[in-house]
């Protein structure tokens, strides 16, 4: 039940959850939900499908109709006021005649920053910005991370035992954490728009680096490989699934390169073969979210140069122990506690018998 005080909360909320089913498929646009609310009854509702289809605005519009006039509309995101593949939504709110607009946050694209609303209040609009502005941002960290800094949002995911370790001495790995914290890492990926694993992992784990069961589309699988030392046959070759691309260096394994080729896989050679090489590759093609899901020594590298902004950590209450098990990040160079890398906006989440920890290495 709406009540006066908290209606516009509850309403942003409601464009949150309408947002997020254009997850994994907006790239490289945002997620956004719109609602259209008149005399306390929800009109019109919708969200942004993919890019290149209409935003979350006009559909919203198209279901309230004529009712939209003196409505108030609710967008978790700054309507856009520039021609894009689309045209702006701030002239199809002004055609419609709503009362006021409610927005979440501010975008952080220069064509639009500050302008949409600049634009909706000069037509006798009523305009209130920042309602649920903190979940608003943490919903399009990668959008508006590519956008200010024009690099992909990176985020390192790992599953380690309490005395963090990734596996056992012998190298096994399966399983670490349970059921449901695996099913989580499903839905992380169908979010995201790639993953990326060194050769390591695809010759000992052998991943598919799928969905799986969860509900979306399956991301861009990318693997990093200096010399190209993979086995011919690996599930990551199977296109039909997924797209792959391998990026390794200059002239290695080139009778591999051709077999990979051959399957549809593509092939990047890149010198020197180093993270931030690939995640400009990457937002060269306009990706927003990188999910890490590399060794230890990958993730250092990546870590080092700015490749990863947020971590999460799964960790199982299981105690492995020895000295030449893998731990989650390899060698950073910090010879004093003092010199360790703090997170940033930290929380906790219990997930079945496993924790949760995710935090910032810089704010978004």
């Amino acid at each position: 039940m709406m009540t006066p005080d908290n209606v516009d909360q509850q309403m942003m909320q409601r464009c949150l959850t309408l947002a997020r089913r254009g997850l994994g498929y907006t790239s490289p646009n945002p997620l956004v939900g719109a609602v259209i609310v008149k005399e306390g009854k929800i009109i019109g509702e919708g969200f942004h499908l993919k890019a290149g289809e209409p935003h979350a605005e006009v559909f919203a519009l198209r279901e309230a109709g004529e009712k939209a006039v003196g409505g108030t509309v609710y967008v978790n995101l700054e309507p856009c006021n520039h021609y894009g593949r689309t045209p702006p939504c701030t002239e199809a709110l002004i055609s419609a005649k709503v009362a006021r607009v409610v927005v979440g946050m501010v975008d952080p694209n220069p064509l639009v920053s500050g302008k949409g609303i600049a634009r909706l209040q000069e037509a006798g609009i009523e305009v209130t910005v920042g309602v649920e502005e903190a979940a608003c941002l943490r919903l399009n960290e990668a959008f508006c991370h590519r956008i200010l800094h024009n690099q992909p949002f990176g985020i390192l995911k790992y599953a380690m035992t309490l005395d963090g370790k990734i596996s056992s001495s012998t190298g096994h790995s399966a399983w670490v954490t349970g059921t449901k914290s695996r099913q989580l890492v499903h839905e992380m990926r169908a979010g995201c728009d790639a993953v990326i694993v060194g050769g390591n992992t695809v010759r000992r784990d052998n991943p598919h680096l799928t969905i799986h069961q969860a509900t979306g589309r399956n991301p861009l699988r990318v693997v990093m490989s200096r010399n190209l030392h993979l086995p011919q046959d690996a599930n990551l070759w199977n296109v039909e699934i997924a797209p792959t691309i391998v990026f390794t260096e200059w002239g290695k394994n080139p009778s591999l390169q051709t077999q990979l080729r051959r399957k549809g896989v593509e092939v990047i050679e890149l010198s020197p073969l180093i993270p931030s090489q690939v995640m400009d590759v990457l937002c060269e093609r306009q990706l927003s979210s990188i999910l890490w899901e590399c060794g230890g020594v990958l993730a250092a590298e990546a870590i080092a140069q700015g490749g990863i902004q947020k971590i999460m950590a799964f960790i199982a209450p299981k105690i492995i122990g020895g000295f030449s098990a893998a731990s989650p990040v390899g060698n950073l160079g910090l010879e004093k506690m003092s010199d360790a890398l703090s997170l940033q906006n930290v929380s906790l989440r219990q997930v079945d018998r496993d924790i949760l920890v995710e935090g910032y290495l810089n704010k978004v």
